[in-house]
């Protein structure tokens, strides 16, 4: 083997430069994550719980949750424009909690590649045909209230005429009679990542 092939076996990819990862988006994309290391019941699913990202940057990001981790802790999140996304609980803020990003070099110029993409997509949204248009609450952690008095934080995913989205730790069975601040209703249907489903403004 000549000298020239043992240092093509030895070189390593270049970091990402400082400018790439120094890219970062800011706005509220609606998402979802779950604690990777929390025990859970034999048999059920993990629970996965909604959230919504706040910031991304190659390395890091902040998200709102009504469910806040320990720092160290490792997550996995999801958000449509940038994938599944490994990481670890960083500090914990009012809202929520920051993510500390596990990623080689080249998948943190991946994920700059796809933030800058973003940043140019959110200037030509298409908008929302549906026939009630969907409203993401400013501050999107609330409790949710059950007939019979129990209380337990959720978070609104979005809200609209005809309802909200929920999520929740603990799932809620459908029919089940709630109240959410002043909007009255039932659990209409079931979804995946633990979100109750709609809850319908009339009982």
């Amino acid at each position: 083997m000549g000298p020239m092939s043992a240092l093509a076996q030895t070189e390593t990819p270049p970091s990402p430069s400082s400018s790439q990862l120094n890219v970062r988006y800011i706005g509220a994309i609606a998402g979802c994550f779950s604690f990777s290391d929390r025990d859970v019941i034999e048999g059920e699913p993990r629970p996965v719980l909604a959230c919504r990202l706040c910031s991304i940057t190659p390395k890091s990001a902040v998200i709102i949750a009504s469910v806040q981790g320990v720092p160290g802790e490792n997550v996995a999140a999801h958000f449509e424009p940038f994938g599944v996304l490994r990481a670890t609980v960083g500090r914990r803020v009012p809202t929520g909690f920051s993510l500390e990003l596990l990623l080689s070099a080249a998948e943190q110029e991946k994920l700059a590649a796809r933030i800058e993409w973003q940043k140019r997509r959110v200037q030509s949204t298409v908008p929302d045909q549906r026939e009630f248009k969907r409203i993401l609450p400013r501050n999107p952690r609330a409790t949710m209230v059950l007939k019979d008095g129990t209380k337990m934080d959720c978070f609104v995913v979005d809200i609209s005429g005809s309802g909200a989205a929920v999520s929740t730790e603990t799932r809620v069975s459908r029919g089940t009679p709630v109240a959410i601040g002043q909007l009255l209703g039932r659990v209409v249907r079931q979804a995946r990542r633990r979100i109750c489903g709609t809850v319908c403004a009339n009982l």
